[in-house]
Parts: C-alpha cells; structure tokens; sequence
C-alpha cells in the first residue's frame, strides 16, 4: 500500500485513519501479522479491497427480518443489560443486588454467575420453530459477549460454555437447528471490549465496610482455583488482566465513578488494548468463523474491531465464502458507524434506530423488545415493545432498503416469558398476512408519507419507535407490484394516499389498475385524483396493525 502513496501522504492517511477509529497510528499501519493465516481469494485486509470486491448477497436483501437470542450468564440475575460491569461499581443498582443476592465481589465475582448459568430450560428447536414461523429467515446466536465468555467449544479460550456453566457448545447446537429450519446463521461477536469493559472488576468500594478491599479480578490466580469448580482455570483470562491499574486510595462512590468513567469508558478515543489481547481476540474469532461457517457475522463496534485484526477476520471470512461457493462471496458482516469511504465493505448495522432515507446500499436495524439482556423489571412493569410498535419499524426499515434484526431476551434458563410468548405469536399473525410485502421486496421511488416522515428516528436505548397513524403509508416493490403499508386502520375505513395523486411525478401520468388488500379476497373499489388514491376499505381489518395494499398499474421502477 505505501507505494502507492509519498511517505507524506501515507502518513496523513493513517493519521486520518487513527482520528476516525481510536486506534494509535502504529497500529493503523501495522500490515498482517504472518501468523494470521488468511484464506486465498479475491480479499486482501485492506478497506479498499473490501470496498472494491464486496457486493451484498441478494440472499440477505430477500430476507428483511432475522431475530436474535441475546443469552448470555448476564441473563441469571434478570437485572438487564451489562450486568458483568456493573456490578463491579458501587452505587450502581446491579452492585446493590449483586451483594444482596449473591455476596460482595470481593468474595463472589462474575465468574461464579458464569458457574450458576445452567440453561437448564433451554428448547432450542422449540424457539427456533418459533422464530422461523415469525418470519425469521436468518437467526443470530451470541457467541462472545463483553463479559468475556465464549459460548462455544473455543480452541483458544478455556473460560467458555463447553467448560463452565451450562457445559454445552451453544452456538454448534444453535447453529444445527437453524440450518435444518431452513434459516441462515449469524453470531455476534462483542469481547473486543472486553479489556476495558471488564476492568471495574479489579476496582474496590470508595466506603463502607469493605472500602479499599479490592475484588475479585484482583486477587485471584490460577493456583486459587485447586479442588474448587474452576480448577485449571485462569481467572485473569477471564478478567482480561489488570490492564488500566485503578490506583488505592479513591474514597467515595462519586469519585470511584468518576475514575471509572474517565480511565474505563468505552469512547473510541480510548486508546487501543494491547497487542496480545489484539492477537487473543483475532485467534478466537478466526476460530469461530473457522468452526461454525456463518453467514453472518455482527461486530458490536464502530466499524470493524482493533484495528488490522478485524480487517484480517472480515478477509478471511468473505474468502471462505467465496471458495463455498464457487467465487461468490455470500458473507456479510455487520458493523456500526461506517466512514464515508469505507461505505460498501460490510452491512452497517444501526443499533436501536433507523435510517432517515432510502440508503442506496442495504443496512440493518438490531433492536429488542425490552432490554438486551433479560430484565425482571421490563417484565413486571409491562414496558416490553408491543407489536403495532415492531410492526411500524418493520415496514419503515424496508422501505428504506433496511432489514430488522429483533432480539428477544431468554432467562438465564434458557426460556422465554409469557408475554414473550404473547408478543411472537402477535407478531406471527402479521407477518402470515403481509409479509407478501416484506419479503425479497425493494425500496420504491419515495419510502413514505405521512407525520412519521417529518419526526426524528427512534433514539438508541429509547422505546424503538411509535405505532403509526393511518396516515403513516410505507412502500416496497416487487416485480410489478407496489405495496403500500397504511400504518393503522383508518376509521372512516378509506386509506388516502396522497404520493399517488394522478399529477405526483412518481407516477408519470399512470394510474391503478388493480388493487387488492393482503388478507382479503374480496373486491375494492377506488378513486385517483390530483388529491391522491382513495381506497375504500372492508368492514373488518385483516390484521389487527398495519394492513398491505398491493396495487397494479403504477411505476415502480
């Protein structure tokens, strides 16, 4: 690469490089390590291989909906997302319950809820049966999250699932159901920030009782572990190592919390981990690709993770691909955050939002209906996403070129709740009726019209989104046919779509021909005007949200 470039402008490359990513010049120049074994192919680790080669299989355009079991031992306590890190810092209301619950971190650390994660209720062709009579057509299994634990048989990694808690290889057992459904396989991958994330772990209280007793991270080694569960283990793998080095002496529980979030944050100016978690991490993740073929692979990053490593891992996987199948690359990847020109390499993937436009290239949605792990609160104050919700951001991400990727949290037993329950066969209803105007469809010439079109997207971390309005209308095409989404069932029962006045110039002049609603097999009537098209509707929904127009005569190229 560097002849192509003077030094100078090699050096602003990298800088620029380095500014966009986090990552310290060094390690935005270091080329492949010889030890990473790329498979051959049309691929080389360089953005602008994969920028120039990479073309997102039709399969993954087809498919719009995938759903996604985020399980982790996080999910043991059902106190939500980030368990693992928060209970390590005082003031934080999974420390109090950890304590509560469990005992001080001092004495009982995470690696001990990694130890109770039994999956004792887990039915994985049941959920999967499930998931693929919603619609799924892809499905992803967790593979490693932050808190550092492989849930598969990992070659490099002895703290994983096949060693410790439920004492399964979860993702080959994931990964055997879903191919005989039918359904492609994704995993996610999330430990490349384990070395920061896991950090509070060699912290300590800044008061009480216990202020200055350093927990468990800190103290423990290998040898600790003779004759207990975890013999021959290393906690410090676990842990990642005492990389950031909390100093003694910080009292109180602000000025704890405020060390943790300057020298633990996960802001991407942090600078990088060392070289060998780097190579840890590249090992792994090499050894899942390797192991378990994905079809998809999601990174929980700003782009691609640490640096030359990711690049390495995207390569390789996108050659595998290639030589599957007979040199086309059906891979994809996902990540966040894409710069401007690095657009094309992989499937950005938009956490808890949406897109604002019609992207030209696809991208994916990843949301939950409540929290990512599971929550007992989410479920006893009810605040899990209902279906008209789901449905809205469904037919609005397809229409914009997107697909919906939709997580439903299981216990730490393995099992799904009720309302769980309640909300994938609500869901399943819908989708038996419309997906006709969800599946393989693309974007029209305009995605919308409608209030919803003027509003902000749904904010990460926020309810994904509000159910649309009968004025709401969301399009897709397929071959000849336009498909109109009318958000909600208008109570006058006539669906007014205004883009589709016989003067908009999306129509060029033409006119509907024919229109019939999903569900129905009865006959409509209609009126077109310069106002818009003015469908009258059946006494009866026949579905319970959003209802599909499919219309003939209309452009839809």
């Amino acid at each position: 690469m560097q002849s192509t470039f003077t030094r100078r402008q090699f050096a602003k490359m990298t800088a620029a490089i380095a500014a966009a990513t986090g990552l310290p010049r060094a390690f935005a120049q270091r080329a492949t390590k010889p030890s990473h074994a790329i498979a051959p192919g049309p691929f080389k680790p360089t953005w602008e291989s994969l920028v120039a080669n990479y073309k997102t299989p039709d399969w993954f355009r087809d498919a719009k909906f995938g759903m996604w079991a985020h399980w982790t031992a996080q999910c043991v306590p059902e106190q939500g997302d980030w368990y693992a890190r928060r209970m390590y810092i005082q003031g934080e209301k999974d420390y109090d319950y950890h304590v509560k619950n469990y005992g001080h971190p001092s004495k009982v650390g995470f690696m001990e809820i990694d130890h109770l994660w039994k999956a004792e209720k887990w039915d994985p062709e049941r959920l999967i049966g499930l998931y693929k009579k919603a619609g799924a057509k892809y499905f992803f299994a967790m593979a490693t999250h932050h808190d550092n634990l492989d849930m598969y048989d990992s070659t490099h990694h002895d703290w994983n699932t096949v060693k410790v808690g439920p004492k399964k290889d979860l993702v080959a057992t994931w990964a055997k159901i879903v191919r005989e459904n039918g359904l492609r396989l994704g995993v996610t991958n999330h430990n490349s920030w384990a070395a920061r994330w896991l950090q509070p772990a060699y912290g300590y209280d800044g008061e009480g009782p216990l202020e200055g007793v350093r927990y468990d991270a800190y103290t423990l080694t290998k040898a600790d572990g003779k004759g207990k569960w975890w013999e021959g283990l290393d906690p410090q793998d676990l842990y990642t190592g005492n990389s950031v080095r909390m100093p003694n002496g910080i009292h109180g529980i602000a000025a704890v919390q405020a060390w943790y979030n300057q020298y633990t944050s996960l802001a991407k100016e942090n600078p990088m981990p060392s070289e060998a978690f780097c190579e840890d991490w590249y090992l792994r993740c090499k050894d899942l690709v390797d192991k378990y073929q994905p079809d998809v692979l999601y990174f929980d990053t700003n782009e691609l993770p640490l640096g030359q490593a990711g690049l390495d891992i995207v390569a390789h996987l996108y050659n595998l691909s290639a030589a599957r199948n007979g040199g086309r690359t059906e891979a994809v990847v996902n990540g966040k955050h894409i710069q401007p020109n690095h657009v094309g390499a992989f499937v950005e993937d938009i956490e808890r939002s949406t897109a604002n436009a019609i992207r030209p290239d696809p991208w994916q949605t990843d949301t939950c209906i409540g929290d990512w792990h599971y929550s007992r609160a989410i479920y006893d104050e009810n605040r899990y996403a209902t279906v008209p919700t789901i449905v809205s951001m469904l037919t609005d991400i397809v229409s914009k070129n997107g697909n919906l990727m939709l997580n439903i949290p299981l216990r730490g037993d393995g099992s799904i709740d009720e309302k769980e329950e309640a909300f994938i066969a609500g869901f399943t209803a819908w989708m038996e009726v419309n997906s006709e105007g969800i599946f393989a469809t693309r974007p029209w010439k305009i995605y919308g019209e409608g209030p919803s079109t003027t509003a902000p997207p749904a904010r990460a971390y926020g309810p994904p989104g509000l159910a649309y309005t009968s004025e709401d209308i969301r399009f897709t095409t397929k071959g000849d046919a336009l498909y109109a989404f009318v958000g909600a069932w208008p109570e006058s029962r006539v669906a007014k779509i205004k883009s589709l006045a016989s003067s908009s110039p999306q129509l060029a002049g033409a006119k509907a021909t024919n229109i019939t609603l999903l569900g129905y097999d009865g006959k409509l009537t209609w009126m077109q005007d310069s106002q818009g098209l003015s469908v009258n509707l059946p006494a009866k929904p026949p579905s319970q949200q959003a209802v599909t127009l499919k219309i003939h005569g209309i452009p839809t190229a």
